[in-house]
């Protein structure tokens, strides 16, 4: 049992199995293969920009100041070891799954079905607070539109709400089937829908909407940084960290869910013309472009206002009524639409195609990789998603879920890096393909440690300190899991030489994951605890490798 829990696909398998796969007539042939460089830079920032810069980053400014910019780009360099990790997964397991296959080449296949579970969390409750989100910023813009045009164009409110948030006179107006008040979030609904469709019925058709979407929002953000920047006020931007630099952190959760849509450019894998080259340049190139935008919002966010006034849900439109530019509050209205249907869009692309890497190797029913004979889609799949998200969508008030989207990103994360240590070099073949630049890790993974060490040496102490009792300490269980894993990680990396970029992906990773409240956690906990007991019920026994258990070596 203990073998066989961990045992793996080799990289040649994989690749075997994944075209018998989309080969084999029942699945109904393979994926169209349209996928360049910049349609996938264009999925990543449509992924990426989204919720993230029109909400969450007014929460994360409030608690950090100006000072957020510095979590963007600490938060991006942390994405950035993890992109270059997931760059050599993509050039070397050139199929869907991302990080589920990956593990499965490394870790086996416990740890790949631990990720699989862990990122359908991560892609449904992300859609669903989206979705919810999106529900949001289009009955403001029906507001807007109304009032330009002199109607009343705003949805009933038992219309755009649910039963846990709803006033009691949304609870009155209600109308009531057999005594039932009827309370929906019909837009979010319907947003799914249509995007669900659009996903279903074909790569190209999605490609296209996502690099008209991309083009929208780049342009109004720039618009905005420009005009914004004339009603900067420097002195806005003093105090620089108004809350210190654990300030600056606690909004480390708000902006790393901004930045989790790269994840979801590795499972198009399979609908890449080149993926071995193609994808890691779309992972890289849309994390700098994306970081760069959001360093400049935070800059003119914190400048226009202090940042004590932006704990609101739109302070990009909150900033600009402040300065009488209501035009540019509504245009950036429009734009908050459409950011947040491209990021539903990438996302509900993505979760299908992890669920169909899962049913290929039997871990999930084989419905789940079932490809549509003319739009050469995971249509089963897609449905599911569509399904998954959709209804609670319909009926839940989720919007404040960031923290355990955010934790499970960040173990995907960390299984990624640690799987590439794992991987054996790259031997230099001629071919253009990524290979990420070994360094060694000998002394300066040692010597990165020790600094951090000497910058939070004030606040290290009340980390290990039980004073408070079990209510106060145990938010900092993961924060001591941390230091257990940076001192055998610095032990390793002097021994063995380890290669710099995983360990600090890995290690920062984990870092931002201590950030994360123990409330989150413990919900992690336990869908991961629901997740094996499915595995040991369904997915161990149906697995492909259950009966044969070869030793392989990955090449």
């Amino acid at each position: 049992m203990s073998k066989s829990l961990f045992r793996k696909k080799s990289i040649t398998t994989i690749l075997r199995d994944a075209q018998d796969g989309l080969s084999d007539d029942a699945h109904g042939g393979g994926l169209h293969k349209v996928l360049k460089v910049k349609d996938l830079t264009a999925m990543g920032i449509a992924a990426v920009i989204g919720a993230g810069i029109f909400s969450t980053i007014g929460e994360a400014s409030y608690h950090g100041g100006p000072g957020v910019s510095l979590l963007f780009i600490i938060t991006a360099v942390t994405c950035g070891f993890s992109a270059l990790c997931y760059a050599e997964f993509a050039s070397r397991v050139p199929v869907s799954g991302s990080a589920y296959t990956y593990s499965y080449v490394t870790f086996g296949e416990l740890a790949a079905w631990v990720i699989g579970w862990a990122l359908i969390l991560e892609y449904a409750i992300g859609n669903i607070a989206v979705a919810i989100s999106w529900s949001g910023y289009f009955n403001n813009l029906l507001t807007g539109v109304g009032k330009a045009v002199g109607m009343n164009l705003s949805l009933p409110l038992w219309l755009t709400s649910n039963y846990d948030s709803a006033t009691p006179a949304i609870y009155a107006a209600a109308p009531r089937i057999a005594g039932l008040p009827v309370i929906l979030n019909l837009p979010a609904f319907i947003i799914v829908v249509l995007v669900t469709y659009l996903a279903y019925v074909g790569i190209r058709e999605s490609k296209k909407s996502a690099n008209f979407m991309v083009g929208l929002k780049i342009a109004v953000i720039l618009f905005v940084i420009i005009v914004g920047s004339f009603y900067v006020h420097p002195d806005n931007w003093s105090p620089f960290m108004p809350n210190g630099f654990s300030g600056v952190l606690k909004g480390v959760s708000a902006v790393f869910f901004a930045y989790i849509g790269f994840d979801a450019i590795s499972t198009t894998a399979e609908e890449c013309s080149n993926p071995q080259r193609d994808l890691p340049k779309g992972m890289i190139y849309s994390l700098i472009i994306c970081t760069v935008l959001y360093i400049l919002i935070a800059f003119v966010l914190t400048g226009m206002v202090s940042y004590s006034q932006l704990k609101v849900e739109d302070p990009l439109a909150f900033v600009f009524n402040a300065v009488n530019l209501h035009k540019v509050s509504f245009l950036i209205s429009v734009s908050a639409v459409v950011a947040t249907t491209s990021v539903l869009l990438v996302f509900q692309i993505g979760q299908p195609r992890i669920w169909m890497s899962m049913s290929r190797d039997g871990l999930l029913p084989k419905k789940f990789s079932k490809i549509h004979p003319t739009f050469k889609t995971p249509s089963f799949a897609t449905i599911i998603t569509g399904i998954i998200v959709g209804v609670p969508a319909l009926f839940l008030n989720l919007t404040v879920v960031t923290d355990l989207t955010s934790i499970g990103t960040l173990f995907a994360f960390i299984l990624v890096c640690g799987g590439v240590l794992l991987l054996p070099p790259q031997e230099k073949d001629g071919s253009k393909r990524f290979r990420l630049p070994y360094i060694n890790g000998q002394y300066i993974v040692p010597a990165i440690i020790l600094v951090f060490i000497f910058i939070f040496r004030k606040e290290l102490p009340a980390r290990f300190s039980f004073d408070g009792g079990w209510d106060v300490w145990k938010h900092n269980i993961p924060f001591f899991f941390f230091a257990v894993a940076s001192v055998i990680f610095v032990v390793l990396s002097f021994i063995k030489k380890l290669s710099l970029i995983p360990v600090l992906g890995l290690l920062s990773c984990f870092y931002l994951m201590t950030e994360i409240g123990f409330r989150n956690w413990v919900v992690f906990t336990i869908w991961l605890i629901i997740g094996l007991m499915i595995y040991f019920g369904y997915s161990y026994r149906k697995s492909k490798l259950n009966e044969d258990v070869p030793k392989v070596i990955i090449n």
